[in-house]
């Protein structure tokens, strides 16, 4: 196969599509990683049951703008109810309980998945307003993936607005910092924590519903992704959002571009990124060190 400048650049976009996925994932993980200090080993299931839910909704609404809307809302009120009954008790307890737990839960929601919708998974496809392709003057380019591109632009930009411009972003990211304080100013930091774990699922959730026409939906497709998403977080630091959207994207590329070129290391690729950020920088591209200690 001859490798020629518009191929180059058609990978190029579809590595950042490809990309745009696991940099909500990661955004998802490092929000709820930064303010509760949880490593939720469950964000790859609440990944699959938005994919689920999206399909599910699209087909009994008619309409994939609804599915958008309706699964992850589902998926954030499922992760509301997660940290107020199973992970709030475990707080304080050590970093190992709430993996533990979380870890337990993702095989929970895939049986549970397994028995609402069977083994098999469902069919997907992509919505009709997003089929084709657009010319971008180098080669055409679907444009559902660059629809992909879009959404993430304006997830990341939406909860940067929210985090930065809000007073309640400003008291999740006082709480990050310190607890202690919050609670000594009159701040519920427990209703803090449950709406960051409720935004982070909701997220993953969300970006289940994205990928579902790019990819099989079936019960197992959270463990996989769980690995990437993790992956993703490490390289640009455990608890950085800025972190979690330019790893995501650099990792799509480098995963992209090994595909082009040895299609069978592509795998292995993205963990050998991992494997050198972590030697150059143990804490991660954007991370700070010793937040794990």
């Amino acid at each position: 196969m001859e490798i020629t400048p518009s191929l180059l650049a058609l990978q190029l976009f579809t590595g950042v599509a490809l990309g745009a996925i696991y940099a909500l994932l990661a955004i998802g993980l490092s929000l709820i990683f930064g303010m509760l200090t949880v490593v939720n080993f469950a964000h790859g299931a609440f990944f699959m049951v938005g994919a689920f839910l999206g399909v599910y909704f699209t087909g009994l609404t008619g309409s994939f703008w609804l599915g958008l809307v309706i699964a992850p809302l589902v998926v954030g009120a499922v992760g509301l109810v997660v940290e107020r009954f199973l992970v709030r008790p475990l707080y304080g307890r050590g970093i190992d309980y709430p993996l533990l737990l979380t870890y337990g839960l993702s095989y929970v929601l895939m049986e549970a998945i397994r028995v609402l919708f069977g083994i098999e998974g469902v069919p997907t496809s992509t919505p009709p307003a997003l089929r084709g392709a657009v010319d971008l003057g180098f080669g055409y380019f679907p444009l559902y993936r660059l629809f992909l591109i879009g959404a993430t632009a304006v997830v990341v930009a939406a909860l940067w607005l929210f985090l930065e411009k809000t007073r309640y972003g400003l008291i999740v990211r006082a709480g990050s910092r310190d607890g202690d304080i919050c609670r000594v100013l009159g701040v519920d930091i427990s209703r803090v924590w449950l709406m960051v774990f409720g935004i982070g699922c909701a997220i993953a959730g969300l970006s289940g519903v994205l990928a579902a026409p790019t990819r099989a939906v079936n019960p197992e497709m959270g463990v996989h992704v769980l690995a990437e998403s993790f992956v993703v977080t490490v390289v640009g630091g455990m608890g950085s959002l800025v972190g979690a959207v330019v790893a995501g994207l650099l990792v799509g590329v480098v995963f992209a571009m090994t595909s082009l070129f040895a299609p069978d290391l592509a795998d292995l690729s993205i963990f050998v990124l991992m494997a050198l950020v972590l030697l150059l920088r143990p804490q991660g591209m954007f991370g700070k060190a010793g937040l794990l200690g």
